[in-house]
């Protein structure tokens, strides 16, 4: 099967990486100009001329990531399959449709104010009590178009900093964790769930997943699977659905946000798990049998950012797996991962120090059940 992919970056590098041993072949379609996959049949289409010889080639439709013109794969559902569909990015794209189906669906999340100017901004602040997070409604990722009020009085030069003319506002939690669950929907309606991951971010920028958690009590789990089975449910999906969510002091989860598409916090999956979130998603738009999601052993995922370390040091760890992009370094770009496994969470979390110490700017390392 050829396999059309919305998208040419790490992401999709990976799905191709684990759709080869499948006999599944794979054309790639940039929209940026910027294609970094370095794999499979890549086509460059940055004004939809391409689009009907790219559609020719392909059997079905995915995406790697979400900010995609919803019309350009509503366009493309009207001619070859798209999984998942042109709804789920409807809806992931925007905080606003999120948020709103996370209240419809009853899942909880953080108190939040949507707001249209500056002046709204801060009577949000006030009202909500500072310190609230403020980000813009569409195209935000990464930490980008976010802003952190401390005192209401600074959302004049939040608002001028997102430039964004619709804003969601959220109040700060008290969370013990930032924590993730991954779920896949096959086309027969079949799902299987992950370990939910802890996941530490810097700067916006997740850099590290750690899986399974030592102290995770199985009824949090069980809710977070609730969770991301009912949006699963209600939107038809089929393939890798995230859930990102903070994990209260009481054990309450509050939902954060969703991605419709294989996760950076799921990478760890590529040797911890029975069978990665890659090659599930695979699995689920072929309408073939989705695999075991298992956790072979405890596994941590550690982001390579802005600049790589030495390859041999890292990969002398012992079941240590380096995976490269194969991009050219700059200040905050992923760059690659490292997926360091161990029998036990104590060994594990000396292996991470010692892969962080090896690079370049690594953040210290710091998880919740420590």
């Amino acid at each position: 099967m050829n396999i059309g992919v919305l998208g040419a970056g790490q992401l999709g590098r990976m799905l191709a990486l684990a759709g080869y041993p499948l006999a599944n072949r794979f054309t790639f379609l940039d929209t940026t100009g910027h294609p970094s996959a370095g794999i499979g049949d890549v086509m460059i289409d940055t004004d939809r001329r391409h689009l009907d010889t790219f559609l020719d080639k392909v059997d079905l439709v995915t995406y790697e990531f979400e900010h995609l013109p919803v019309s350009l794969v509503q366009a493309i559902e009207e001619v070859k399959p798209v999984y998942p569909s042109s709804e789920a990015i409807r809806v992931c794209q925007n905080r606003a449709e999120e948020k709103a189906l996370f209240d419809r669906l009853g899942i909880p999340t953080p108190a939040y104010r949507l707001v249209e100017s500056a002046a709204e901004l801060e009577a949000a602040a006030r009202e909500l009590g500072t310190p609230v997070v403020a980000k813009s409604v569409t195209e935000g990722y990464d930490g980008k178009g976010q802003a952190v009020l401390k005192d209401p009085a600074e959302a004049a030069d939040a608002w001028r900093t997102i430039n964004h003319p619709r804003l969601i506002v959220e109040a700060f939690v008290d969370f013990v964790r930032e924590v993730s669950i991954i779920a896949v929907r096959g086309r027969d309606g079949q799902v299987v769930f992950y370990p939910m991951a802890e996941n530490q971010h810097v700067d916006g920028i997740l850099r590290y997943s750690i899986a399974p958690l030592p102290d995770l009590d199985a009824s949090v789990q069980q809710t977070a699977d609730g969770y991301i089975r009912a949006l699963l449910d209600e939107l038809d999906y089929v393939g890798v659905l995230t859930l990102e969510l903070f994990q209260a002091r009481d054990g309450s989860l509050l939902a954060n946000e969703m991605a419709p598409r294989v996760h950076n916090s799921g990478h760890w999956s590529m040797d911890g798990a029975v069978t990665s979130q890659f090659e599930n998603h695979l699995r689920a738009i072929q309408g073939l049998p989705l695999g075991d999601t298992a956790v072979r052993m405890p596994t941590c995922m550690v982001n390579v950012i802005g600049r790589e370390g030495v390859p041999g040091e890292i990969l002398a760890l012992p079941d240590a797996h380096l995976h490269r992009y194969d991009k050219r370094e700059r200040a905050g770009r992923k760059l690659g991962h490292v997926n360091l496994l161990a029998p036990t969470h104590a060994e594990l979390l000396d292996k991470v120090r010692v892969c962080a110490a090896l690079l370049p700017d690594a953040p210290a390392p710091g998880f919740s059940f420590e």
